[in-house]
Order: structure tokens, then C-alpha cells, then sequence
């Protein structure tokens, strides 16, 4: 495995474990986690995509 696979492997890891976070947040019905995780899981989707587009160029 590549240093690039390992980065996107990371976030896929990571935005998975913020997805995961909104479910735990919804069933503890905590209002700010569930925002906290979607801001999260957001940024690291729009930080990933960048990547792949910087690297593929």
C-alpha cells in the first residue's frame, strides 16, 4: 500500500466512525453531537475528495 491509499483508507475510516458517531448521537438524543459529527463527517468528505482531485492530476 501506497502513502496515498493509506490517506484515503484514514478518512474513509474516519468519516465512517463520524457516521457512526450521528447514530450514538440520535440514540442519546444529543442535538450538538449529532451537528458536531455532520460538520465532521462533512469536512472530511470535501477534505478527501480534494486530495483525490490534487492527486490524480
Amino acid at each position: 500500500m501506497n502513502r496515498y491509499q493509506l490517506v484515503t483508507l484514514a478518512l474513509a475510516i474516519c468519516v465512517t466512525a463520524c457516521l457512526i458517531g450521528v447514530g450514538i448521537s440520535i440514540g442519546e438524543q444529543s442535538t450538538l453531537g449529532i451537528i458536531g459529527c455532520l460538520v465532521a463527517a462533512f469536512a472530511l468528505m470535501g477534505f478527501g475528495f480534494s486530495y483525490k482531485r490534487k492527486h490524480l492530476r
